[in-house]
């Protein structure tokens, strides 16, 4: 149970305490009325003694009285009706609830924060969450000292109340004071008349009620003496005239009111009246007066007077003020066994109109410090002089009469000897006694007077006597099978037994056990039932036994009081919490099943504190049924009594929690929440919109979105992919498309990117660089995506859906600023898209995009959405559920219920982790999507693309067209195309005008510019040159970043333009994402944005055609001119097509070179029919002859060499167009390699080193031209294309596509690519050491065998007769041609040295004639010829190609030395004659 205020002992002895009446003239009420007060409620205050109390007992010992209180009370003669017994019960409890300040359930933010309500525990602290902590809490805070004043007011007025019955006397009156003014004109004789009205109720039997101790009741006299009004001596003549009447003993003069109703008001007198009369008052905490005769009880009275019925009656001049209980109700025939809700609420307002007249009279106006002592003293010498006096008497009278009619020869301190001596009779048990609650004892029984005694013993603390008493009672009462009398005779000796000072024998609670049982089952008493329950639990309480008094209280709940139930049950979960092991969880079922019960008895504020108090422990333990339970019987309650606000929360919390309900029940809690949150706004219908719990927002997941939706393909037209919101995030991608726009912004601003530069982000989310404020741009929509889920199993239809935001205009004045604008206002700075309804299926998630319309500039912050939540018209029907069923349900479903709120958007940054400060704490980053600033109007570009093709051969080149149009009305200029892969399009070149299409190239379709060619010039190459600064790759730019040649540059308002695109498709295989990033001014310059982007994606499928392989080898043929320099360059074509495509053939049709310094001259092997066809698999090879340019400036020179009747000009577009956007990404990719691995050491090589490398290395690129057949829905499509080929080195092999190293080595080419196929995770492992890869200082062998060319110029065969002379002389010419810049020191060694037997067999032996060694020394570029004699002694063949050639630099030392070795054998045969 809760702590009470008072102990046991003293709540006992408080509740049976000495009744005395009084019987007052109208005069004394008048005088007492004066001080707002009626006779005894005057005295109530001071019916406590302040001292102790001796008197005798039977056997003539002192027995001390502490702390003895009696109780005054007007007579009654009506006993108090059932009905309204209830209704002060209700009243009580209902006007008695926890303090102010204390609220039952705290709020904050949108979660509960409960405790349990009580003075001494703050509202503030949290319940904890879990059992551990619960219980140390339990354990270790004021939890023990919670009280519940309500049940104490109960349980105070239902003892109060209780109607005095046959069986007991503890509720009969024992005395009664006459009260008679000593204004009045015959004192004396009103004295009289009021003894004989007192002897008429007694005594008469027209009265039953009220019940009298002993028929000689004690008469007290008072005389009241109005101290400011009357005559003193008078008064006093008049008491000594009483005094000789009836003795000192038997009358009292109290002088009270020495203070005029006139005075003074400043004076602060002390109102002890106000707390019994406050704490009893229906009015809650305020008394009512309803005539001069109302007397307002206190807890100890045994009856209350409240309305003073049928006051108007006068009996022989007296008022007869006793003729009507006040707990009699309006209708005396209302018997009904529960309290009405309805009635109790119009006796509160007629209670309320009457205590209108008394609201602010203060009690004891008249009333002086001195009186206030006099009334104490009064009491105290009634209590001296004449009451205790009086009950000793009694006592012994019945002590006497007992012993006399029993026989008995001793006192009965004895008698319990022989009861516990072992001759006992055993007792029948409850079950066994039949049922005799009806026999009645006549007054004068010796087992009443037993009874009698007893109480009279227990009234004055005679406990010991008092049990010895009912234990003989108790035995007469059972053998007689007087069951009522029996069980009351058990109560009070079990209480006696209690109350027993030092505990001589242990608390007897089987003893009560079996009298409640009695009363309950067999005499079908219920009152005197719970009054056994309240006074033991009480007891058991106070020995720690909570257990037990759990058990007893929860034990008397029943159907027939609701308001007992429910107190008696909160008092047993307060046993559970209170024990040594605190059972919590108890507790909180308990608190649930008082607060059912409550709010069955109509008492709705202790129902929502009893759930309350059990939500906070049944919160957050995953018990959801349970809890939505809870709260939805709190939201019911709470809107029951119009708290509207805790209502929504409660609703709310089931609603927001993850449910476990079914779907009809889910339903039920969303109409429920509806229809309360309308109830809601409609009180405050102009403040501020609420929050909405459903449906949930994922506000990271909030996209922002700005500029115009992409428009769709319209046939042939391919709209720029651009960016969307249906395109999902990908941060590669996204650092890609950054690093374009850096790139094209840096060649815009001459290389430098500005300080303020801000990369352009269309699509805002949570990867994104939100720490920005976003750019928008006025009149282009904003659109914001929002992630709406549906937590519950029942659909959720928004209507009117849109953005909430707050606008601040950058130009207009400050009125506007920091107004939050409604969608509806505001229309002419922001439009804004309104969804009329956006239906969300059961747990679907689902996004709503709303879109802002900007026409002004100015700062934008969105704040939230704002719309309507109701549920679909039906669904009740659909479930099956009555719709009569819950709050109002039908209304909410078929009137299609919602409610307009709003939900805000509130997006948390990133983490912060950079500084130290930032790491070792929790701080978050501003995001700023939802902040955009609406800059000025800017150009908006949009791109389509014109037969765009989506598959391609790899080095097929195909002709497009890309439309550019402006839709904004402002000028776009400066307009820029960046793409990582520029080799794969080209706009054409400055040249490319200048060519005129020949007709057979207009007829095919042609992508190439072509010109007939002669039939004479079929081997030999066509020159043409071209420069790269016309193809936009001049030095220093990057060709990446393409102009896009507008006509002046510009492209005017609404204006379009078509452009002729020329697309290459990529070398290698596969599919191929090319991005492409368009760029553009406006021509106007703004200080916000100062330029726009235009994405779009290029997804392109090739498939294999051909590869190209090449190998360029000096000839060692050297012209007789003494030009020098010719090489031979061997061209392998291989057809690695699948035929996937439907290519039937590969035609070449022309091979092309470019370069600075070389170029081709002729065919070498060119066949007869000049038709190079290639068949699925099949290889060609070709070779050429290549020699030096004469120009050798920055122009490029163009060789063609044609293998039909038209030449493809390839120094203009677009063929020169792919070949320098390949030559440039080639250069580009080797110089990344070369930059890995040779670092620093590239600055030590000298320049020695330099020039023998450029011996041999070439520049020369090769064009591989083609044509190739399809047929395609039986029409034959005639496709060209071209590959690349970059010859860097002399005698190393180059290829047209990326080679992957390593089993290039031993493969073929086409083996290696169906490998490749077949084993596509296959991936060699490459391991080297950046560190240790710098190139060496020395040359390589194979870089200074290229410095010197050598050639021997002799007969093929030679005729000598060896019989005329048998030396065969033959003259041998040595050319030796100089390969480098620089002076070359040459040594010719022509000693024969064969280390071979085999050379010598095949070829013989022959002998040099002359010097045997010869030093020279070559200029740069210089061919010298050398004349030899080489001599033979018979016939054979030769090998001239013995003689060793060694060369240095002329300015280096002999370390660079190495042997040139010659490229073939020198073959010579010697014939005799």
């Amino acid at each position: 149970m809760a702590q009470c205020v008072q102990s046991v002992q003293e709540f006992i002895q408080d509740s049976f305490v000495p009744l005395v009446a009084a019987l007052c003239s109208e005069e004394a009420e008048r005088l007492t009325r004066k001080n707002n007060l009626g006779f005894s409620e005057l005295v109530k205050p001071f019916c406590r003694l302040t001292s102790e109390v001796h008197m005798r007992d039977p056997n003539n010992q002192l027995h001390v009285i502490k702390n003895l209180k009696i109780a005054v009370n007007n007579i009654i003669t009506h006993s108090p009706q059932p009905g309204g017994i209830r209704k002060l019960l209700n009243d009580v409890v209902s006007v008695s609830q926890p303090a102010e300040g204390l609220v039952t359930n705290v709020i904050t933010a949108g979660d509960y924060d409960l405790n349990i309500s009580d003075r001494s525990v703050k509202a503030s602290v949290p319940w904890y969450n879990n059992w551990k902590d619960t219980l140390m809490e339990l354990n270790t805070s004021t939890f023990y000292s919670a009280t519940t004043p309500w049940f104490e007011s109960y349980r105070e007025s239902f003892l109060q109340s209780m109607p005095a019955s046959d069986h007991e006397f503890l509720n009969h009156y024992v005395a009664c004071m006459l009260v008679v003014s000593s204004g009045e004109p015959e004192p004396v004789e009103q004295f009289l008349k009021l003894s004989q009205e007192q002897h008429r109720i007694q005594h008469s039997s027209e009265y039953a009620y009220p019940k009298w101790f002993i028929p000689n009741t004690l008469k007290y006299y008072v005389l009241l003496h109005d101290v400011s009004a009357g005559e003193e001596q008078r008064a006093d003549s008049v008491y000594e005239e009483m005094k000789q009447r009836y003795g000192t003993q038997g009358c009292y003069l109290l002088k009270i009111n020495s203070r005029g109703s006139n005075r003074g008001a400043d004076e602060q007198i002390p109102d002890p009246w106000s707390q019994y009369l406050q704490k009893n008052s229906i009015q809650n905490q305020e008394s009512y007066d309803d005539g001069p005769y109302t007397v307002i009880s206190n807890k100890n009275a045994d009856h209350l007077i409240s309305d003073g019925l049928d006051n108007d009656i006068q009996v022989d001049g007296l008022s007869n003020n006793f003729k009507a209980h006040p707990l009699q109700l309006d209708h005396l025939s209302d018997t009904s066994s529960s309290f009405d809700g309805t009635d109790y609420i119009k006796t509160t307002s007629s209670l309320h109109e009457s205590k209108k007249t008394s609201s602010g009279t203060p009690h004891g106006a008249c009333l002086t410090l001195t009186d206030h002592d006099r009334i104490r003293q009064f009491i105290q010498e009634f209590t001296f002089r004449g009451l205790l006096p009086h009950i000793e008497k009694t006592i012994r009278q019945l002590n006497d009469q007992l012993i006399s009619r029993k026989g008995l020869s001793r006192s009965l301190f004895s008698a319990t000897k022989k009861w516990f001596s072992g001759s006992k009779v055993p007792e029948k048990s409850i079950n066994e006694l039949k049922n005799t609650s009806g026999l009645l004892y006549p007054p004068e029984a010796p087992e009443l007077q037993i009874r009698k005694m007893a109480d009279l013993c227990f009234l004055v603390q005679h406990y010991e006597l008092a049990y010895s008493c009912y234990h003989t009672a108790k035995k007469d009462f059972l053998n007689d099978q007087a069951m009522l009398y029996a069980a009351g005779a058990l109560e009070m000796a079990a209480v006696s037994a209690f109350l027993q000072p030092g505990a001589p024998r242990p608390y007897p609670a089987h003893y009560m056990d079996t009298a409640i049982q009695t009363y309950r089952d067999i005499c079908k008493n219920m009152v005197l039932a719970e009054r056994c329950v309240l006074l033991s639990a009480e007891i058991l309480k106070s020995q720690s036994k909570y257990s037990d008094a759990a058990a007893l209280l929860i034990r008397l709940t029943s159907e027939d009081s609701d308001l007992r139930s429910a107190l008696l049950l909160e008092q047993a979960a307060h046993c559970f919490i209170n024990m040594k092991s605190p059972m919590v969880r108890k507790f909180a079922f308990h608190m649930i099943l008082a607060g059912h019960r409550y709010s069955k008895a109509g008492q709705k504020k202790h129902a929502l504190r009893c759930y309350c108090q059990a939500m906070q422990v049944y919160k957050g333990k995953g018990w959801s049924l349970a809890e939505d339970h809870i709260n939805f019987t709190i939201g019911r309650q709470s809107f029951t009594l119009r708290q509207l606000d805790n209502a929504v929360s409660a609703f709310r919390h089931i609603l927001i929690n993850d449910s476990k309900q079914p779907a009809a029940q889910q339903g039920t809690f969303l109409r429920e929440y509806l229809y309360v949150y309308k109830n809601v706004t409609q009180l405050s219908p102009d403040g501020p919109l609420p929050q909405l719990p459903l449906p949930y927002i994922n506000n990271s997941a909030t996209r922002v979105f700005f500029g115009h939706d992409r428009r769709p393909a319209e046939g042939e037209k391919q709209a720029a992919t651009h960016i969307s919101l249906d395109q999902e995030y990908d941060c590669e991608s996204s650092h890609q498309w950054k690093e374009l726009e850096e790139q094209v912004v840096a060649v815009v601003n001459k290389g430098i990117i500005p300080s303020n530069f801000q990369p352009t982000q269309y699509c805002l989310n949570s990867y994104s660089d939100n720490s920005k404020f976003p750019l928008a741009v006025v009149e282009e929509p904003v659109t914001v995506e929002v992630a709406f889920r549906n937590p519950l199993k029942v659909p959720l239809l928004l209507t009117d859906l849109s953005l909430l935001w707050k606008f601040q205009p950058k130009d207009f004045s400050a009125k506007h600023n920091g107004a939050t604008k409604e969608l509806a206002c505001g229309n002419d700075m922001i439009g804004a898209e309104v969804i009329a309804e956006f239906l969300i299926n059961s747990e679907e998630t689902k996004m709503a995009r709303l879109k802002l319309f900007p026409h002004q500039t100015g700062e934008l912050h969105i704040l939230g959405v704002v719309y309507n939540l109701g549920t679909i018209q039906g669904t009740m029907m659909l479930d099956g559920i009555d719709p009569s069923i819950g709050l109002q349900a039908g209304k909410l479903v078929y009137n299609g219920m919602s409610v307009r709120g709003r939900q805000d958007l509130e997006i948390q940054g990133p983490r912060l982790n950079n500084t130290k400060e930032e790491k070792t704490s929790i701080k978050y980053g501003p995001d700023r999507r939802l902040d955009p600033i609406i800059t000025e109007e800017m150009p908006l570009l949009e791109v389509f693309f014109i037969n765009f093709p989506t598959g391609l051969l790899c080095g097929e080149i195909r002709k497009a067209y890309v439309e550019f149009v402006n839709v904004s009305k402002c000028p776009l200029t400066a307009l820029k195309v960046v793409s990582k892969h520029p080799e794969f399009f080209t706009f054409g070149g400055n040249t490319a005008v200048l060519t005129p299409l020949s007709p057979s190239a207009s007829e095919n379709c042609s992508a190439y510019k072509t010109v007939v060619t002669d039939s004479t010039s079929v081997c030999t190459a066509l020159m043409s040159s071209a420069s790269s600064v016309n193809f936009g790759l001049g030095t220093g730019s990057q060709p990446e970043v393409i102009h896009v040649p507008l006509p002046d540059s510009v492209l005017l308002p609404g204006a379009s333009i078509q452009l002729p695109m020329w697309l290459h498709g990529p070398d290698e295989e596969g599919v191929h994402e090319i991005n492409f990033l368009f760029y553009y001014e406006s021509i106007k310059k703004h200080s916000k944005m100062c330029h726009r982007v235009l994405r779009h994606t290029a997804v392109i499928c090739t498939s294999r055609s051909l590869n190209v392989r090449a190998t360029v080898c000096r000839s060692n043929a050297l012209e007789d001119e003494g030009k020098g320099d010719n090489m031979l360059v061997f061209v392998d074509v291989e057809n690695i097509n699948t035929s996937e495509a439907g290519v039937k053939e590969f035609h070449i049709v022309q091979v092309s070179s470019n370069s600075k310094h070389w170029k081709l001259q002729k065919a070498v092997n060119l066949s007869e029919d000049k038709d190079y066809k290639l068949a699925s698999r099949e290889r060609g090879k070709l070779c050429f002859k290549a020699v030096r340019c004469k120009n050798s400036g920055e122009n490029y020179t163009f060789a063609d060499i044609v293998f039909g009747n038209e030449q493809i000009i390839s120094s203009a577009s677009p063929c020169a167009d792919f070949f320098f956007r390949s030559l440039s990404s080639e250069l580009k990719r080797t110089h990344a390699q070369s930059n890995m691995f040779q670092g620093a050491a590239k600055q030590s090589f000298d320049e020695a080193v330099r020039l023998i490398q450029k011996c041999s290395e070439v520049d020369l690129n090769i064009v591989v031209l083609w044509k190739a057949y399809v047929v395609e829905d039986n029409k034959q499509l005639i496709l060209e294309g071209q590959h690349h080929v970059v010859l860097h080195t002399v005698g190393k092999e180059a290829f047209s596509f990326p080679q992957k190293q390593g089993f290039k080595k031993i493969l073929g080419n086409s083996d290696w690519e169906d490998l490749e196929q077949e084993s596509s995770e296959m991936v060699l492992l490459k391991f080297f050491r950046p560190e240790n890869t710098s190139l060496p200082t020395r040359p390589t062998p194979e870089q200074l065998s290229n410095l010197i060319k050598t050639s021997l110029h002799y007969p093929e065969s030679f005729n000598h007769s060896f019989h005329q002379k048998s030396l065969c002389l033959v003259p041998v010419t040595l050319l030796l041609s100089n390969c480098s810049e620089a002076d070359v020191d040459v040594i010719i060694d022509l000693r024969h040295k064969t280390t071979s037997p085999e050379a010598l067999e095949i070829h013989g032996s022959f002998t040099w004639l002359g010097q045997t060694q010869y030093k020279l020394q070559l200029k740069s570029q210089e061919v010298y010829s050398l004349p030899l004699k080489a001599c033979f002694v018979r016939t054979g063949v030769y090998n001239l190609g013995t003689h060793r050639v060694f060369a240095k630099l002329a300015d280096q030392v002999t370390l660079f030395e190495t042997s040139q070795q010659n490229s073939m054998p020198a073959l010579i045969i010697i014939s005799n004659i």
